[in-house]
């Protein structure tokens, strides 16, 4: 009897922390596809008044961090890596 209740309480165990596993699972982020830096970085600086300078900087942010914002301004959370990028003054370095 002992038994039985030890292999029903060990396949429980089992069961449930597949779900858990399931449940808690963080899919990682896509790497990016060959030149879609450059497709990114050109939405985002398409409204930019020195637009070679802000695709400069952008292709440079995009190749480390592997992400650029959505739009042409603002939404830095969307990639903590591209927003807490910043240049030897300590200002923001990625437009």
């Amino acid at each position: 009897m002992k038994l039985i209740i030890f292999i029903l309480l060990l396949v429980s165990l089992l069961l449930s922390s597949l779900f858990l596993a399931d449940a808690t699972a963080v899919s990682p982020a896509p790497a990016p596809i060959a030149g879609s830096c450059s497709a990114m970085c050109d939405a985002r600086c398409a409204k930019a008044g020195i637009r070679k300078r802000c695709f400069n900087y952008c292709s440079i942010c995009c190749s480390k961090c592997n992400c650029v914002p959505s739009g042409t301004y603002g939404n830095k959370s969307e990639c903590p890596c591209y927003r807490d990028m910043v240049n030897s003054k300590g200002k923001p370095k990625c437009p």
